[in-house]
């Protein structure tokens, strides 16, 4: 195996400069930053409750990491355990070819079968009745922007919640940048409420879109001045569900509603794909039956020769 460290530097900080080439690497090859994100925060977590160096690290750690609580205090789903371990064995897998481990202890762990939620989608009339009771004060403004600029965009939460002010522009019509899933970017037009919205919020707080520097957040913290935490948002947003009397959900609600919404007024299976940007009508048409269940069109004629 080749050292980790350089003649002058401790180990730990070998496995640290090791950890960021890791996720240098993951960016350059997925060009996604929320997921080069997600997996340093699930690399530090693990390390930091193992109090292990890579090379020391058995399978019983993993075990117990990937299926233990998390910061929530709730036991994981099995995408969450699946995604733990992904992530650990794609870091040891990067080891290897570095040849600073000989082997990966992810490798003896069963991965989980994971079990797909229902997805759901409020109704037209459901989105009224939550929008309804979101209070008109800052924090409502802001928090009744983010939720029409996921419905009407179809956008990710972390697509949106992410948006900085440089990002919207003017060429006739309002148009938003992006930057997507798998690193995809792009820009698509503005839906006039969700704009609309979006300045009525700047205003309650005495800002506007052309006195943002590009830089700022579209959706900064009432009290630090920083982009709103997703936590932040979902709180609110279980209060709201909550008020207007429909059942707990997170914040994908709104993509899943976006397309329902869609196909409720007549569009078809295209459109809706182009809508939530998916790569083929394949996937949209999978995503659409979970999401609208499948009509059976034949249980009548089984029925009536069974004597029904």
């Amino acid at each position: 195996m080749q050292r980790i460290t350089a003649p002058d530097e401790s180990p730990a900080a070998g496995w640290q400069r090791a950890m960021y080439a890791f996720l240098a690497e993951k960016e350059r090859r997925s060009g996604s930053a929320r997921t080069v994100q997600s997996y340093s925060r699930m690399l530090r977590d693990f390390f930091g409750r193992s109090a292990k160096t890579p090379d020391e690290v058995t399978s019983q750690d993993v075990f117990t990491w990937a299926y233990g609580t998390g910061l929530s205090g709730r036991q994981p789903g099995s995408i969450t355990i699946g995604a733990r371990l992904a992530c650990l064995s794609s870091f040891y897998r990067f080891l290897i070819r570095m040849k600073v481990v000989a082997s990966n202890p992810c490798d003896a762990l069963e991965r989980p079968r994971v079990v797909q939620g229902s997805p759901r989608g409020l109704s037209a009339d459901q989105i009224q009745r939550l929008l309804a009771v979101i209070p008109e004060t800052p924090v409502g403004f802001r928090d009744r922007a983010i939720i029409l600029t996921l419905i009407l965009t179809g956008r990710r939460r972390a697509e949106v919640l992410g948006l900085k002010a440089g990002d919207i522009s003017e060429d006739g019509s309002p148009y938003y940048s992006y930057r997507g899933k798998g690193g995809k970017t792009g820009k698509r037009e503005m839906p006039r409420p969700a704009l609309s919205a979006i300045e009525a919020w700047l205003a309650s707080t005495g800002r506007s879109l052309a006195t943002q520097e590009a830089s700022d957040s579209l959706w900064p913290d009432t009290r630090t001045g920083r982009g709103i935490t997703s936590g932040t948002f979902y709180t609110n947003l279980r209060r709201y569900l909550k008020k207007a009397g429909l059942p707990p959900s997170g914040v994908h609600i709104f993509r899943h509603s976006g397309a329902k919404v869609r196909r409720d007024a007549g569009e078809s299976v295209g459109e809706v794909s182009s809508f939530l940007d998916h790569s083929s009508l394949a996937v949209t048409t999978t995503y659409l039956r979970r999401l609208e269940g499948q009509e059976d069109k034949s249980w009548a004629i089984v029925a009536e020769a069974i004597g029904l």
